[in-house]
């Protein structure tokens, strides 16, 4: 029906480039004169692949670390010109696309080296693995595994890397992880001789390049505290939260003290004036939130969560506020309310909060 105006959306993630460009400076100043890999995966972190990529795109990174093929794809067909970089291993029927695209992977096993190297001219990195069991060559295997690149012309080794499990929770391990690697890249440098001016070294993720130090690095690969949530609790007043997930006052009603609310009948203890909102775990708001103390934020003043999280919909208290209607705004994380502590509340960390704000929330950018 033409002429009629669109109604705005329940929830909406509101995305703030600045906050992450500056988060991307705070990252620099700690690594000094390394390059960067923007780690973009998962649809930068829920903030939108695309977008973010031609926003960051203006800072210059060396990379932009992704999981897949079709991540890469989709950044190849936006027209986005940094190098996208497979974060982990390839499967068989993504290889001839990666090497055909130019773009850069990493080589997890011997069977890989020899894929890459039948499919031609390729530039890719050597995963060590140091601790991640993720993937990549232990230290026992390396000298195996440059014996095989030797003999694969097809393949250009152009980097080195390896992935931290524990920066944010084991300080001594981490440490000794360093060393591990430090040592394996001088070993390879020392026996492959690579173009060291075009030879990328990378180990630290936002922990890694927030707390410890190497010898051998040139690149960071900072993810989590680009979109404003610090790993290390004792960085995050230098970082600005980049998502701030927003919902609307839905209904505003008043019920009797005993009353029950949402699934489950969590009875009230009080006479309450309730808010409902409109978003729920349809939206990606967890429903482990649920009697977990949650709170939002309704006219810059937090308002407890009442009963459980539904498919579409909360229940805000909201009787102690001077005033609530219809339409108006509620904040469930952003500066204000920091997406660490929702979740702490949910039982699980930041990244899985971020990544799970489903396509129903709209981006909004700025």
């Amino acid at each position: 029906m033409s002429g009629v105006t669109e109604s705005p959306p329940r929830a909406w993630a509101e995305i703030d480039f600045e906050a992450m460009r500056q988060n991307l400076r705070i990252a620099k100043q700690h690594a000094g004169e390394k390059e960067v890999m923007v780690v973009i995966k998962a649809g930068a972190y829920g903030h939108g692949l695309i977008e973010t990529a031609r926003a960051m795109e203006t800072e210059k990174p060396k990379f932009f670390g992704v999981a897949n093929a079709g991540e890469a794809r989709r950044l190849y067909k936006a027209g986005i010109e940094t190098t996208p970089y497979i974060l982990g291993a390839t499967l068989p029927a993504e290889r001839e696309e990666i090497a055909a695209r130019g773009w850069t992977p990493c080589l997890c096993s011997l069977e890989e080296m020899v894929h890459f190297n039948q499919l031609g001219s390729v530039k890719a990195h050597l995963a060590l693995d140091t601790g991640m069991g993720r993937g990549g060559f232990l230290p026992h295997q390396v000298d195996e595994a440059l014996e095989m690149l030797k003999r694969c012309e097809g393949i250009e080794l152009t980097g080195v890397g390896s992935h931290l499990p524990v920066a944010d929770e084991d300080a001594e391990f981490t440490k000794r992880q360093f060393e591990v690697f430090d040592g394996l890249v001088e070993r390879i440098i020392e026996e492959l001789q690579p173009d060291r001016e075009n030879f990328s070294v990378h180990l630290s993720n936002s922990a890694g390049l927030l707390n410890y130090e190497s010898r051998t690095t040139n690149l960071i690969r900072p993810g989590l505290m680009l979109y404003g949530a610090s790993p290390l609790p004792e960085h995050q007043e230098k970082l600005q939260a980049t998502m701030t997930l927003k919902t609307r006052v839905s209904l505003v009603h008043e019920l009797p003290k005993g009353h029950g609310v949402s699934y489950g009948r969590t009875l009230l203890d009080r006479d309450t004036r309730a808010a409902v909102l409109g978003i729920g775990y349809g939206d990606g708001y967890p429903r482990a939130l649920s009697d977990q103390g949650t709170e939002v934020l309704i006219g810059g003043k937090r308002c407890p969560l009442l009963g459980r999280v539904t498919m579409d919909q909360i229940i805000a208290d909201v009787t102690d506020l001077e005033r609530c209607e219809p339409g108006e705004e509620a904040i469930l994380f952003g500066r204000e309310l920091l997406v660490s502590e929702i979740a702490e509340k949910a039982g699980t960390i930041p990244w899985e909060i971020l990544t799970q704000i489903t396509p129903r929330v709209e981006r909004r950018y700025s």
